[in-house]
């Protein structure tokens, strides 16, 4: 009884160890989600490739981060999620897996990077047009405390005039020949919000993509979802699921040998002997029959009850 219950009582502790890592691992994700970002540098491409917005936020966390980590970021809720990646160490971008919840005006992107590195997309259809003159405002709704905060606005393909507000300084012609406005916004604590709003005007509805001269150099990579990532996302469920089948199983275990041992210790009930076995009298012969002794077959006489020869008890009489 005393082995059964310290292998009852191991089996719970492992159970509960397995339910308070998932615990633990769920407080710390709550509390990475509401943590620091060391970097945000956030691009703004109006008609790039989409008659909207193209939106990159371009994340890099603190040093003593720990990975994998959880992150959620709010988008506006009307607009069209591109794509969610982790930056790996030879720079190219692995797809991770998220969840999409709306809440209000804005949608939840929460996901798991296992890289200090991370960059999410996002196409924003709220880029309006009056004529020539088109407009566009950006908000950041502050859920993240940024040490370093940067903007860059491409100025779209055939656009002129472009202003913004606040002011990004003079525009310089990158690489692929298109002009961009970028600053060093600095730090912003967590809850502060960020709005830039921009305007310039446009005759035509080309595409900035359709005068490039080279193929983008970063790609998102392979859109399969990286298994590491998945793993890492899936791994406190694997844990707890294990934690409850030691649980429920060592309950099982533990009520099968107390049951088994219970029933060893109910007495068994004796069988009645058959007519044919052992105690069972045999029909006495005949009168004025003689009588032989079965076990050395002498006769005996009658009236006797026992082999004069060898003394065993004769049967029939």
């Amino acid at each position: 009884m005393q082995k059964n219950v310290i292998a009852f009582i191991f089996w719970l502790a492992a159970g509960c160890a397995a339910l308070v890592m998932l615990l633990a691992a769920s407080v710390g994700a709550r509390a990475q989600s509401q943590g620091t970002f060391k970097e945000l540098n956030v691009s703004l491409w109006p008609e790039y490739d989409r008659p909207g917005v193209l939106v990159i936020y371009r994340i890099a966390l603190p040093d003593n981060t720990s990975l994998p980590a959880d992150l959620t970021v709010r988008i506006p809720a009307s607009a069209t999620l591109n794509a969610v990646a982790s930056r790996q160490t030879d720079g190219k971008l692995l797809n991770a897996p998220y969840v999409r919840v709306v809440n209000g005006d804005w949608a939840e992107i929460s996901f798991t990077t296992t890289m200090p590195g991370t960059q999410l997309e996002y196409y924003d259809g709220s880029l309006t047009r009056d004529g020539k003159l088109h407009k566009y405002r950006y908000s950041w709704p502050g859920d993240y405390a940024i040490d370093a905060l940067g903007i860059e606005v491409q100025q779209p393909l055939g656009a002129t005039n472009m202003v913004t507000s606040p002011a990004l300084g003079a525009g310089k012609t990158g690489q692929d020949d298109l002009t961009y406005y970028t600053a060093n916004i600095g730090s912003l604590p967590q809850g502060q919000e960020f709005d830039i709003s921009l305007e310039y005007e446009k005759d035509d509805e080309t595409l900035s993509v359709a005068g490039l001269k080279v193929q983008p150099s970063a790609p998102m990579g392979d859109s399969s979802v990286g298994w590491r990532s998945w793993l890492t996302a899936a791994l406190p469920w694997v844990v707890a699921a294990v934690g409850l089948v030691l649980i429920v199983g060592g309950g099982v275990w533990y009520w099968q040998s107390g049951k088994r041992k219970a029933e060893r210790k109910e007495p068994r009930r004796r069988r009645k002997p058959s007519t044919a076995a052992e105690g069972a009298t045999m029909p006495a012969p005949p009168a004025g029959q003689p009588i032989y002794c079965h076990s050395c077959g002498n006769r005996a006489s009658q009236g006797d009850r026992f082999c004069r020869i060898c003394g065993t008890a004769l049967r029939g009489n």
